[in-house]
């Protein structure tokens, strides 16, 4: 199957982990045996300037594939509603060409609330697509409410966890090679370092859990995407005297990131925005219990005791649930296990077929009509 991938986000070697979910399914396609080109943005800086340039550059790249390849495509998928989506749906108005959207979140949280304009986009966008794919239960019901797409065509799913790279290593030699003290107790936050992702409240709720716990140590893994912001982080923990124990590692690849969720003793994703998670589902494959907020996917993803939830934007709460993690035993093995039965249910390779078997209905589809 021929299939052009269209992305506002894709990694580089400048930056390893930006979109790297489009890019790990992109490759699980072509181990497949399909012929997959990609249409993306590989610059993850902001600023007005920064994003302007790398827009406008991205759109009319795409809009000369569209002029003198458009035809040569099966299908095409598009990652985020708006402005993917939008490029997408034109291959269709010009040659009749299937696409998917997927929805990850912040196309519908943020991207399609900014005005009239976008929400319209984005409605059209979603409607004229051949199937829609949520990530969460949330983002269904908008599908479904706001953009009134027929339930038939949209389906929910994960982008998968890649379970070749995050899965159980012993903690203890882990530990070591990171050099990192068996003696304390490990909290990790793997992400962009942006507001959304509800830092701050993780930096809060730190002196709580430290003064129950004085062995508590704090790491940050992820690119700063908003300067300011980490600026602030930081001078709020030196106002909060733990800058001892906190730690910024900045980016990681994926097989680092695999390694510092096994050697971690909780991770920690208190978003205020979250599409699905998969962060957390893969620190669960890694077998590390997950303390996540009651927002998006997460709740799906951490119910039935695979993970505790704590309300967004309440550290309080939040160093509440970290400690109870931390210091209940039998607890954390239950969370373990159940965070298993998640990874398993969200792997990579069984997500992959249910994405061709979409691409394929789409097809039938075309040639019925």
């Amino acid at each position: 199957m021929r299939i052009l991938v269209i992305s506002n986000m894709y990694p580089s070697a400048h930056a390893p982990t930006f979109g790297i979910f489009v890019k790990n399914q992109v490759e699980a396609l072509m181990k497949k045996g399909n012929h997959v080109e990609v249409a993306a943005i590989t610059n993850p800086k902001t600023g007005k300037k920064n994003v302007v340039k790398k827009y406008s550059s991205w759109l009319w790249s795409s809009f000369r594939r569209l002029r003198s390849a458009g035809s040569a495509y099966d299908i095409i998928h598009a990652h985020y509603a708006f402005p993917s989506g939008m490029l997408a749906r034109a291959f269709y108005k010009r040659f009749g060409t299937p696409y998917i959207v997927t929805c990850h979140g912040g196309d519908l949280n943020k991207m399609a609330k900014k005005g009239r304009f976008f929400q319209k986009q984005t409605e059209q966008i979603l409607q004229d697509a051949a199937h829609v794919i949520v990530v969460g239960q949330d983002l269904k019901q908008q599908v479904l409410d706001d953009y009134h797409v027929p339930e038939e065509k949209v389906s929910m799913f994960s982008m998968g966890v890649d379970r070749r790279v995050f899965y159980p290593r012993p903690q203890a030699e882990i530990q070591e090679t990171l050099k990192l003290s068996p003696y304390e107790k490990h909290i990790l936050f793997v992400g962009n370092i942006i507001e959304e992702k509800g830092i701050a409240d993780l930096v809060e709720a730190f002196p709580k859990v430290k003064n129950e716990m004085p062995n508590a140590r704090l790491h940050v893994v992820g690119p700063a995407k908003q300067e300011d912001y980490l600026q602030r982080l930081q001078e709020r923990i030196h106002e909060l005297h733990i800058a001892e124990a906190v730690t910024f590692h900045g980016p990681k690849s994926q097989s680092d990131v695999a390694e510092w969720m096994s050697a971690a003793d909780v991770f920690v994703l208190p978003s205020h925005l979250e599409g699905f998670g998969l962060v957390a589902v893969e620190a669960m494959a890694c077998g590390t219990p997950v303390v996540g907020t009651e927002t998006g996917g997460l709740v799906q993803v951490l119910g039935g005791g695979a993970g505790v939830l704590s309300p967004p934007g309440h550290p309080v709460s939040l160093a509440e649930h970290i400690l109870y993690v931390l210091e209940n035993k039998q607890e954390r093995k239950h969370m373990i296990e159940k965070g298993y039965e998640q990874a398993e249910a969200n792997d990579a390779e069984n997500v992959t077929e249910h994405v061709l078997a979409i691409y394929n209905e789409a097809q039938q589809r075309i040639e019925e009509s």
